[in-house]
């Protein structure tokens, strides 16, 4: 198969979808690999390399998606991306379309298949294909928040870990999950007093029995939720339901619940966002202000640390990317129901249902769509 790596469009994304060490897999399998010049750069990975590693170099991103027949990005493509996908393509990378009308609609009339990381399932019930990116953004998510906290930056002022005879920062974590937890262990690590809020007694209990007395969990109610706000300088948004929407836990009436100059991060912002006052920000502006509030909203964190990322994210993703090449996608997606758990369009329909319920259109099962 002839598998494509263009270079990332979005604002200040430095990652990229493949490796020269996946390339040389790729090209080990029989396949051809093309990538576009430059397209490494940004996590510090040579033209060279690639070559050395069996892959063709070419100069634009318009050449790799008119010849190539998978497509291996990271974020989701730009409307004059979207421009240049065709029928029968396949396109593999985050998607994020519950809160994406546009992209999706686009994605529909390019006739393409599109097959999300952030879907892609595992036995365990777990999403393989996220849990590289959740971790980074978790962990950079405190640093993140850190920052903004500073005065400078509009903050309150506040070092997350205290000093001697003044207390630390007291974080709020909204989600303990992989993004959840790699927060409240970062946040832990620089010596604040942190607290994590689900809605799953299990994943309550396990926190506690890792961390002890070190992370406080709380059953997340609006009750507690207030409570805590009221005591924050830092807030961490890490909720998710797979393909959907997030799940707004604080409006905009609970920030006058807080302290000015607290810190709102919203690490779910890829998918709506969890805060009502969130809208998504870019590595140039990362944060504004909202009722005294300040709000950081990146929507491709992880891009900051684009070597990690890069490494991180080809690490999960090369052997579906070789599964796909080496069997075609109606066979991947045939014989392995965690793949086909990330289609979320073929050839015009929406076949992952959260995608169409939170957009309102229609839903087609994936093994209906591919039969057609």
């Amino acid at each position: 198969m002839l598998v494509g790596v263009p270079s990332e469009t979005k604002v200040h994304e430095y990652r990229v979808g493949i490796t020269p060490a996946g390339a040389r897999e790729l090209s080990a399998h029989g396949h051809q690999v093309l990538v576009q010049r430059g397209a490494g750069l940004g996590a510090g990975l040579a033209d060279e390399a690639y070559e050395a590693a069996g892959a063709q170099l070419v100069d634009g991103a318009a050449e790799v998606y008119g010849r190539a027949e998978l497509v291996v990005k990271v974020k989701e493509p730009q409307p004059d991306e979207c421009a240049m996908l065709r029928a029968g393509q396949v396109l593999f990378a985050y998607l994020h379309l519950a809160p994406d009308r546009a992209q999706a609609e686009a994605l529909l009339a390019s006739g393409a298949t599109a097959i999300a990381y952030e879907t892609v399932t595992d036995a365990a019930g777990g999403l393989p294909l996220l849990a590289p990116m959740s971790e980074v953004a978790g962990r950079m998510a405190i640093q993140a928040g850190a920052h903004a906290l500073e005065k400078a930056q509009g903050g309150s002022g506040v070092l997350l870990g205290g000093v001697p005879g003044v207390a630390p920062a007291e974080v709020l974590v909204l989600g303990g999950g992989t993004v959840g937890l790699n927060a409240a262990r970062m946040a832990m690590g620089l010596g604040a007093r942190v607290t994590v809020v689900d809605r799953s007694i299990e994943r309550l209990r396990q926190i506690d029995e890792l961390y002890g007395d070190r992370i406080s969990t709380l059953y997340s109610v609006r009750d507690s939720i207030d409570d805590r706000l009221a005591r924050s300088d830092l807030v961490i948004g890490a909720v998710l339901v797979p393909g959907a929407a997030a799940p707004r836990l604080v409006t905009r009436g609970q920030l006058k619940l807080m302290r000015p100059g607290s810190v709102l991060v919203d690490v779910a912002i890829d998918q709506g966002g969890c805060f009502e006052t969130s809208r998504p920000t870019t590595h140039d502006a990362p944060t504004y202000e909202v009722d005294g509030i300040i709000h950081y909203c990146v929507a491709n964190m992880p891009g900051a640390v684009a070597r990690t990322s890069t490494f991180a994210l080809a690490n999960a993703t090369l052997p579906r990317v070789l599964e796909l090449a080496g069997k075609g996608v109606n066979q991947a997606l045939g014989d392995d129901v965690h793949l086909r758990n990330g289609l979320n369009v073929h050839a015009g329909h929406i076949t992952h249902r959260a995608v169409a319920d939170a957009l309102s259109l229609p839903f087609t099962q994936a093994a209906e769509a591919l039969a057609s």
